[in-house]
Protein backbone atom coordinates (compact mmCIF):
# COMPACT_ATOMS: atom_id res chain seq x y z
CA UNK A 1 0.00 0.00 0.00
CA UNK A 2 1.19 3.38 -0.66
CA UNK A 3 2.02 6.05 2.11
CA UNK A 4 -1.36 6.74 3.15
CA UNK A 5 -0.13 9.88 4.93
CA UNK A 6 1.52 11.29 2.13
CA UNK A 7 -1.43 11.20 -0.37
CA UNK A 8 -3.61 12.65 2.42
CA UNK A 9 -1.63 15.80 2.64
CA UNK A 10 -3.57 16.98 -0.81
CA UNK A 11 -7.36 16.03 0.12
CA UNK A 12 -9.40 18.88 -0.12
CA UNK A 13 -12.62 16.23 -0.96
CA UNK A 14 -14.26 13.49 0.65
CA UNK A 15 -16.68 11.12 -2.03
CA UNK A 16 -18.75 8.26 0.00
CA UNK A 17 -21.10 5.40 -1.44
CA UNK A 18 -23.58 4.94 1.04
CA UNK A 19 -24.88 1.13 1.13
CA UNK A 20 -22.04 -0.21 2.88
CA UNK A 21 -20.02 2.50 3.43
CA UNK A 22 -22.17 5.33 5.71
CA UNK A 23 -24.50 2.30 6.46
CA UNK A 24 -24.34 -1.20 7.62
CA UNK A 25 -23.41 -3.50 4.27
CA UNK A 26 -26.83 -5.44 6.33
CA UNK A 27 -29.97 -3.58 6.47
CA UNK A 28 -33.22 -4.51 7.91
CA UNK A 29 -36.38 -4.06 5.39
CA UNK A 30 -39.68 -2.30 6.82
CA UNK A 31 -43.20 -3.50 5.71
CA UNK A 32 -43.23 -2.12 2.28
CA UNK A 33 -39.66 -4.14 1.39
CA UNK A 34 -37.87 -0.52 1.58
CA UNK A 35 -34.39 -0.45 3.21
CA UNK A 36 -33.95 0.92 6.70
CA UNK A 37 -30.45 2.04 7.19
CA UNK A 38 -28.83 2.70 10.04
CA UNK A 39 -26.21 5.10 10.37
CA UNK A 40 -23.05 6.37 12.71
CA UNK A 41 -23.51 9.21 14.77
CA UNK A 42 -19.30 9.53 14.86
CA UNK A 43 -19.09 9.37 11.02
CA UNK A 44 -21.63 12.28 11.27
CA UNK A 45 -20.10 14.77 13.24
CA UNK A 46 -16.71 14.16 11.41
CA UNK A 47 -18.83 14.95 8.18
CA UNK A 48 -20.10 18.23 9.74
CA UNK A 49 -16.70 19.08 10.84
CA UNK A 50 -14.72 18.52 7.51
CA UNK A 51 -18.04 20.69 5.96
CA UNK A 52 -17.42 23.66 8.25
CA UNK A 53 -13.71 23.39 7.80
CA UNK A 54 -14.22 23.92 4.00
CA UNK A 55 -13.36 20.59 2.74
CA UNK A 56 -16.09 19.52 -0.45
CA UNK A 57 -18.07 16.12 0.74
CA UNK A 58 -20.06 14.58 -2.21
CA UNK A 59 -21.94 11.22 -1.97
CA UNK A 60 -22.29 8.89 -4.61
CA UNK A 61 -24.74 6.15 -4.52
CA UNK A 62 -26.48 3.70 -6.75
CA UNK A 63 -29.26 3.72 -4.18
CA UNK A 64 -31.98 6.43 -4.78
CA UNK A 65 -33.09 6.52 -0.70
CA UNK A 66 -34.29 9.54 -0.11
CA UNK A 67 -34.62 9.25 3.32
CA UNK A 68 -30.43 9.95 3.62
CA UNK A 69 -31.12 13.58 2.42
CA UNK A 70 -32.92 15.29 5.61
CA UNK A 71 -29.47 13.76 7.21
CA UNK A 72 -26.86 14.53 4.73
CA UNK A 73 -28.86 18.02 4.63
CA UNK A 74 -28.22 18.73 8.25
CA UNK A 75 -24.85 17.53 8.27
CA UNK A 76 -24.03 20.51 5.71
CA UNK A 77 -23.82 18.06 2.36
CA UNK A 78 -25.56 19.18 -0.33
CA UNK A 79 -23.55 17.34 -2.82
CA UNK A 80 -25.48 13.90 -3.37
CA UNK A 81 -25.63 12.07 -6.35
CA UNK A 82 -28.65 9.10 -5.51
CA UNK A 83 -29.48 6.58 -8.03
CA UNK A 84 -26.15 6.53 -9.54
CA UNK A 85 -26.20 3.69 -12.56
CA UNK A 86 -22.21 4.91 -13.64
CA UNK A 87 -20.54 6.64 -10.83
CA UNK A 88 -17.39 7.81 -13.02
CA UNK A 89 -19.97 10.53 -14.49
CA UNK A 90 -21.10 11.77 -11.18
CA UNK A 91 -17.68 11.60 -9.61
CA UNK A 92 -16.67 13.82 -12.96
CA UNK A 93 -19.14 16.20 -12.62
CA UNK A 94 -18.27 17.06 -8.68
CA UNK A 95 -14.76 17.40 -10.02
CA UNK A 96 -15.43 19.90 -12.50
CA UNK A 97 -17.64 21.58 -9.86
CA UNK A 98 -14.82 22.49 -7.62
CA UNK A 99 -12.32 22.52 -10.08
CA UNK A 100 -10.31 19.26 -8.26
CA UNK A 101 -7.44 16.87 -9.49
CA UNK A 102 -7.73 13.28 -9.07
CA UNK A 103 -5.20 13.61 -6.37
CA UNK A 104 -7.00 15.54 -4.22
CA UNK A 105 -10.01 13.52 -3.89
CA UNK A 106 -10.62 10.58 -1.50
CA UNK A 107 -13.03 8.37 -2.36
CA UNK A 108 -14.44 5.67 -0.32
CA UNK A 109 -16.57 2.69 -1.81
CA UNK A 110 -16.78 -0.90 -0.80
CA UNK A 111 -17.98 -3.21 -3.77
CA UNK A 112 -17.98 -3.25 -7.78
CA UNK A 113 -19.75 -0.41 -8.82
CA UNK A 114 -17.12 1.83 -7.08
CA UNK A 115 -14.54 0.44 -9.00
CA UNK A 116 -13.59 3.07 -11.98
CA UNK A 117 -14.07 5.36 -9.68
CA UNK A 118 -11.44 3.64 -7.30
CA UNK A 119 -9.15 3.60 -9.93
CA UNK A 120 -9.24 7.47 -10.95
CA UNK A 121 -9.45 8.71 -7.65
CA UNK A 122 -5.77 9.99 -5.89
CA UNK A 123 -6.57 8.36 -2.56
CA UNK A 124 -9.08 5.42 -3.17
CA UNK A 125 -10.11 4.09 0.25
CA UNK A 126 -12.61 1.68 1.73
CA UNK A 127 -14.09 -0.51 5.14
CA UNK A 128 -12.44 -3.21 6.15
CA UNK A 129 -15.49 -5.41 4.81
CA UNK A 130 -14.94 -4.42 1.23
CA UNK A 131 -15.22 -6.76 -1.40
CA UNK A 132 -12.17 -8.16 -2.44
CA UNK A 133 -11.90 -6.25 -5.89
CA UNK A 134 -12.16 -2.94 -3.96
CA UNK A 135 -9.56 -3.90 -1.36
CA UNK A 136 -6.99 -4.26 -3.89
CA UNK A 137 -7.63 -1.15 -5.08
CA UNK A 138 -7.35 0.96 -2.02
CA UNK A 139 -4.39 2.16 -0.55
CA UNK A 140 -5.86 2.54 2.97
CA UNK A 141 -8.27 -0.49 4.25
CA UNK A 142 -9.86 0.98 7.19
CA UNK A 143 -10.19 -1.25 10.43
CA UNK A 144 -13.52 -0.10 10.84
CA UNK A 145 -16.77 -1.66 8.61
CA UNK A 146 -19.13 0.11 6.77
CA UNK A 147 -21.79 2.06 9.17
CA UNK A 148 -19.12 1.46 11.72
CA UNK A 149 -16.79 4.41 12.22
CA UNK A 150 -15.00 3.68 8.61
CA UNK A 151 -15.96 7.34 7.35
CA UNK A 152 -14.77 9.26 10.55
CA UNK A 153 -11.43 6.88 10.19
CA UNK A 154 -10.66 8.67 6.92
CA UNK A 155 -11.76 11.72 7.91
CA UNK A 156 -10.04 12.59 10.89
CA UNK A 157 -6.71 11.20 9.87
CA UNK A 158 -7.00 14.20 6.92
CA UNK A 159 -8.09 16.72 9.29
CA UNK A 160 -5.66 15.98 12.24
CA UNK A 161 -2.87 15.56 9.52
CA UNK A 162 -3.96 19.13 8.22
CA UNK A 163 -4.46 20.52 12.30
CA UNK A 164 -7.69 20.49 11.48
CA UNK A 165 -9.29 18.90 14.21
CA UNK A 166 -8.69 19.79 17.74
CA UNK A 167 -9.20 23.31 17.85
CA UNK A 168 -11.84 25.86 18.68
CA UNK A 169 -14.67 25.35 16.52
CA UNK A 170 -14.07 21.67 16.93
CA UNK A 171 -16.39 21.44 20.38
CA UNK A 172 -19.09 23.42 18.81
CA UNK A 173 -21.47 20.49 16.54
Amino acid sequence: MANIKKKLENVKAFIFDIDGVLSLLTINLDHDGVPRRTVNLRDGYALQLAVKKGYHIGIISGSNSQDYLPRLAGLGITDVFLNSRLKLEQYRIFKEKYNLNDSEILYMGDDIPDYDVMKRVGVPVCPSDASSEIRQLAIYISDKKGGEGCVRDVIEQTLRLHDNWLNSDAFVW
